[in-house]
């Protein structure tokens, strides 16, 4: 499947302007060839390609709506490492698992301030083309710990850290739920004075095992770990 990103409202497809001159200057593609549009929002347009100088078009012969959303739906709100392409390597691998949104986390061990959030959009919606998702995730804007800590369920939230000394329940050991929201730490784990403060704020602690997982790993581990519910 030829899948690209564009809009898609009642019968009308627009695909997105970068797709197009992706389409026409760098995979060179001819007219009549079968494509297919998504809008990221479980909505898919199945027709033949329509070139016109430089613009493209998809001459439309079938429109399904309402695919499926993922379950459980899973938010992993993670701290960036100091070497962006490992928080890169993470959005993609967990995009394509399944993730449903992402949030990056400032903390008080966070190295890496600045972020650029629209790369990591682009990259999402590439990862979802490539996996054949027709829900693309959600990619946040960074956040403070604290004021992250307002707009979540505690019933539903989860952190994974290091600190062998506090108590932790088991991945496994996890009820099932619709949602679920995971935090995970930069390369230094939060501090106790955090994981104090989550615990005030009824975020049970998780361990993910024995070893010591860089944070891109512990994301991907528990996207991972998600997508086997899923399947």
């Amino acid at each position: 499947m030829k899948l690209f990103y564009g809009e898609i409202n009642g019968n009308q497809v627009i695909i997105n302007d970068e797709e197009q001159q992706h389409i026409v200057k760098v995979l060179r593609m001819k007219n009549g060839e079968e494509i297919h549009v998504t809008d990221g929002k479980g909505n898919l347009a199945s027709g033949k390609l329509m070139i016109e100088g430089k613009k493209a078009n998809i001459e439309v012969s079938e429109i399904k709506s309402d695919y499926p959303n993922f379950n459980p739906k899973l938010h992993i709100a993670i701290a960036p490492t100091k070497n962006i392409d490992r928080i890169e390597f993470f959005v993609e691998k967990a995009v394509e698992m399944g993730i449903s949104e992402i949030t990056i986390l400032q903390t008080e061990k966070t190295e890496r301030k600045n972020i650029n959030i629209d790369k990591l959009r682009k990259q999402a919606i590439s990862a979802s083309k490539q996996s054949l998702r027709f829900h693309f995730p959600v990619i946040n804007d960074s956040v403070k710990l604290q004021d992250f800590l307002k707009n979540i369920n505690p019933e539903h939230t989860f952190v994974a850290h290091c600190h062998e000394n506090l108590e932790r329940i088991e991945l496994n050991k996890i009820p099932k739920l619709e949602e679920i929201t995971f935090l995970i730490g930069p390369e230094g784990d939060f501090s106790e004075k955090e994981i104090n403060y989550l615990s005030e704020n009824k975020i049970k602690a998780m361990s993910l095992g024995n070893q010591r997982l860089r944070t891109e790993t512990a994301g991907v581990f528990v996207a991972a770990w998600n997508y086997l519910l899923q399947n």
